[in-house]
């Protein structure tokens, strides 16, 4: 028989119904910064495939990536990019099925945050 109070109940699991954890937020923060990396790539192409384009092209891709929103951009994108190693170097860790207790599992996490803050930082200074 079909149910007729299924309009009323509320969708599982929804962002209402369960409080966000150190785990879930890295996770989905992984994935986030995988697809902002895009960014990063596709602006890079776009300064090559202006460096073969000509110098007015090339002078233009320049200004925009040496601006504040290019820096910006850049900086992210190096943020971004120790944020998605450490994780996937965290992932690769738990698949040998070591690290999973919860307890290790924070501590996993605000290694990946506070390391790919540190990362970040270290390669500013290098390069």
């Amino acid at each position: 028989m079909a149910d007729v109070n299924r309009g009323n109940r509320p969708l599982s699991p929804h962002l209402t119904i369960y409080k966000p954890q150190l785990t879930s937020m890295t996770s989905i923060l992984t994935r986030i910064t995988g697809n902002a990396m895009l960014i990063a790539a596709l602006l890079i192409t776009w300064w090559f495939l202006a460096l073969a384009a000509g110098p007015e092209a090339f002078e233009t891709a320049t200004w925009w990536i040496t601006s504040i929103v290019g820096d910006i951009v850049m900086l992210g994108s190096v943020w971004a990019l120790w944020y998605h190693y450490l994780a996937g170097l965290r992932h690769l860790y738990w698949d040998t099925g070591a690290g999973l207790d919860l307890e290790t599992a924070y501590k996993l996490g605000y290694a990946v945050i506070g390391g790919s803050f540190v990362l970040t930082l270290l390669t500013i200074i290098v390069v």
